[in-house]
């Protein structure tokens, strides 16, 4: 560990640290202590299906008998490619009660990072949500070489007749066996348009799969449940034994899995949830998630949840604004995006009223700026906010209902302006930290202890300091076991006395709360909480001659963007062999120039999650040089002088970042068409995310 002096960690009387504890335990006790009839909730047929605690305790041990009915073995992989939703919940508890390890996939991952984490993690069994994405995947999955059985959650009413027709698919004369609930899938090796080709190591023969619906996997588990065959899967599980694998985003093209144990992630979101000031327990508490559960932000929570009893309503971000109306919850986990989207429509709400009414929404908006959490107000001040409220902030607080308690924030950094205005309005923001490698929370704002432009303060059994060079370091035991199969990497992160080293710098303000400065790693986050991994973009763009330096940017914003230094001397031959006659500025401009690096971009994006590809790019003439900082002595690019430098580009990049950038886009490529020697760059399906919503 770097030198520090001072190891900070959770204020006096602020929860309880709880060890020893595997997730199902969660659930029966919560199931003993706090039964709740409507604890979990899907939207289904334009009404919520409630589901009690205790059914779906019975539904998961039924699944989880039923998995190992399918001849999968304690510690084996189970990958999921799912929606967050009551199947994921179901499929998820049967996977840790029958002690295998469940890796989710994100749904906006390529389909060829879905096939490296099946191979990677040797996967067994695929559970996914529906037809629609079992299509999309089906014609690759030969490359899945460990896969032996493919689990629908979702299946219509003639699911027979299209399992059939699944199982027939292009195979032509492939011969189906009957044998009921062992039927055979063939997958045909597919040599048509948007198939990897070898160098893929794709196999080049089909191979035989199972194919179930996760009710037929459910209901071989209810054949053959008992209480002792229960009893024994609960007592072989250990607080140590590993749960789960999520695969995040590396400084390289594939991703890297982290390991958590059930201890890991129970004893985490136990101490975030015990250190929350008068959390009430079963049915008194509604969380609506709208979040994907295959990032452990919103699956801690949907288990901290779940051992309170508290009731769960399952969305998606194209139906939260919905549902947020029709369930009033009283807690909401979000990511910066939508406190952002949300903020704006509020400021238009105002430029659409009267002269009349636009002045007091405008000075209650002014009012609100002049808030600052944790700060003590005027007589005065209260008196104008009350004010306020009657006028315009009572309208914004019923955008997330009439009981919210706590608007928790994490995945990215929030804007001090949004959490103190928000806050000013009665709608209850608080911002928290933490990574996928340390089972989510290690700091968030709450109670007393709220401050704008922080991340709070740790919360019990977290230790965090400080090194010399400003990294934040932390030492729980909410923290990963490693990254799966790469010591490598787990040796550069944990160091020989414990302490993970965030990659991420801070610094601990007067009071005592943690600020998030900027990053040490590479990688950074967008406000949608996404991580983009910048060195494969911007390697791939310098292997063209016509690209000198390239520098990804984008945190806290939208959509990734790139700064691109062309190589002006072989730009200068381009631009004759076009036929442009102009200056410098001008030849940046020409659409036949930007068409050029537009071309170059599409290439870098390819292999890309959509995600974390570049929709904005823009060409600046500069010298970088040791002398005027833009490079290290070794001679590679010193980022954070880049920014500082080019901030008012970085800035034009995204003046309109909430609008699409669909427009822009085909406008460029209309012009690539125009120039003749400038080909259209094209994508392999396979290469692209999958389509889910």
């Amino acid at each position: 560990m770097t030198s520090t002096s001072t190891i900070y960690r959770a204020p006096p009387n602020s929860g309880s640290l709880t060890l020893g504890q595997t997730l199902p335990e969660l659930l029966d006790k919560a199931c003993d202590r706090h039964p709740n009839e409507q604890a979990f909730n899907q939207w289904q047929k334009r009404r919520w299906q409630a589901t009690s605690n205790t059914d779906f305790r019975q539904l998961a041990s039924e699944t989880a008998l039923g998995l190992l009915a399918l001849e999968l073995h304690r510690g084996d992989r189970v990958a999921f490619v799912m929606h967050g939703d009551i199947h994921f919940c179901i499929a998820d508890m049967g996977c840790l009660l029958a002690g295998l390890v469940n890796v989710p996939i994100d749904l906006t991952q390529t389909i060829e990072n879905i096939l490296f984490i099946l191979q990677h993690t040797t996967a067994r069994a695929l559970v996914i949500s529906n037809l629609d994405l079992l299509y999309q995947v089906m014609p690759y999955l030969d490359a899945a070489t460990h896969l032996e059985s493919v689990i629908v959650a979702e299946v219509p009413e003639e699911w027979e007749r299209l399992r059939a027709e699944v199982m027939r698919g292009k195979a032509q004369e492939q011969e189906v066996v009957e044998c009921g609930l062992e039927e055979c899938l063939q997958f045909p090796h597919l040599l048509g348009e948007g198939h990897p080709d070898h160098s893929h190591e794709i196999a080049p023969l089909p191979r035989s799969l199972k194919l179930f619906s996760l009710d037929e996997v459910r209901q071989q588990g209810c054949d053959q449940w008992s209480v002792e065959r229960l009893q024994a899967l609960r007592h072989a599980i250990a607080p140590s034994d590993l749960a789960t694998i999520l695969y995040i985003a590396s400084e390289t093209k594939r991703p890297k899995g982290v390991m958590l144990t059930h201890e890991n992630i129970a004893a985490d979101i136990l101490a975030a949830f015990s250190s929350y000031p008068n959390l009430g327990t079963g049915a008194q508490e509604v969380a609506l998630i709208f979040l994907p559960l295959t990032h452990i932000f919103a699956r801690a929570f949907l288990y901290g949840h779940m051992a309170y009893g508290h009731s769960i309503y399952f969305s998606d971000p194209n139906h939260v604004v919905k549902h947020l109306k029709l369930v009033n919850p009283t807690i909401l986990i979000t990511v910066p995006r939508l406190l952002e989207k949300v903020y704006e429509r509020f400021l238009e709400q105002g430029q659409r009223l009267t002269k009349f009414d636009r002045t007091a929404y405008d000075w209650a908006v002014k009012l609100a700026h002049r808030y600052q959490l944790g700060k003590p107000l005027s007589q005065l001040f209260k008196l104008r906010l009350r004010l306020a409220d009657r006028l315009v902030f009572a309208k914004w607080r019923s955008v997330f209902g009439t009981r919210m308690k706590a608007l928790i924030c994490g995945g990215a950094a929030l804007r001090s302006e949004i959490a103190n205005v928000f806050s000013a309005a009665g709608i209850p923001v608080l911002q928290g930290y933490g990574l996928t490698e340390t089972s989510a929370v290690l700091c968030y704002n709450r109670g007393n202890y709220n401050r704008a432009g922080t991340v709070g303060l740790p919360i019990p059994g977290v230790e965090i300091a400080i090194a010399t060079d400003g990294e934040i370091l932390v030492k729980s035991p909410f923290v990963m076991q490693g990254y799966y199969r790469d010591p490598g990497a787990t040796q550069q992160v944990l160091d020989a006395d414990g302490w993970l080293h965030t990659g991420d710098v801070g610094e601990i303000t007067a009071d005592g709360f943690l600020q998030i400065t900027g990053v040490k790693k590479s990688l950074f986050k967008l406000s949608t909480g996404k991580y983009v991994s910048p060195l494969p973009l911007e390697q791939e763009l310098t292997q063209s001659p016509l690209v000198t330096h390239a520098i990804a940017v984008g945190a806290n914003h939208k959509f990734c963007g790139m700064l691109i230094v062309p190589d002006l001397e072989l730009l200068q031959q381009e631009a004759l062999h076009l036929g442009i006659d102009l200056s410098l500025a001008e030849w940046l401009q020409h659409p036949c120039i930007q068409a050029r690096y537009h071309h170059l971009i599409e290439q870098a994006n390819c292999h890309l999650p959509y995600w974390s590809t570049v929709r904005k790019f823009r060409l600046i003439a500069a010298d970088f040089t040791i002398a005027n900082g833009l490079l290290h002595p070794d001679g590679s690019v010193n980022r954070g002088q880049v920014l500082e430098t080019f901030a008012a580009e970085i800035s034009a990049l995204y003046e309109h970042d909430g609008e699409s950038h669909t427009g822009e886009t085909d406008s460029v490529a209309a012009t690539v068409i125009a120039c003749p020697v400038v080909s259209v760059s094209s994508c392999p399906i396979y290469a692209k995310s999958l389509t889910h919503y």
